[in-house]
């Protein structure tokens, strides 16, 4: 169901600007491995700011988007990328396979949802 969640939304908000100053700013572990970690997040948050669905459902909508935006990349994709579009989708889609992002990504899902439990927990 379409509901909008103001909260979700500022988290993503607050994530997507992280994210851009990690993209921007950052090399190596943090912007390789704990980018994709808070990528995880930041698409978790933006789909539970319009959706309203279970945190399981969510959690493993987002980890199928995650993987399947990984396992392309074993493709020759990235090298049909339109021009005027190739920096900006190499940031967002990557440009390489690796298992460690594949952790990441499930690293990034425990989070999420040990704080939705935390949450949840602490709302009862």
């Amino acid at each position: 169901m379409i509901q909008f969640n103001k909260k979700y939304f500022i988290a993503f908000t607050a994530l997507f600007l992280i994210e851009l100053c990690i993209a921007k700013y950052a090399t190596g572990f943090l912007r390789h491995t704990i980018g994709d970690v808070i990528a995880t997040i930041l698409l978790y948050c933006l789909i539970k700011s319009f959706i309203d669905s279970s945190v399981i459902k969510t959690l493993l909508i987002v980890l199928v988007i995650s993987f399947l935006i990984e396992f392309l990349q074993l493709s020759n994709l990235q090298n049909s990328y339109p021009e005027n579009l190739k920096n900006t989708l190499r940031i967002i889609l990557g440009t390489s396979f690796s298992l460690g992002d594949l952790v990441a990504y499930s690293v990034g899902i425990g989070i999420t949802y040990f704080i939705e439990k935390l949450g949840t927990k602490n709302a009862s």
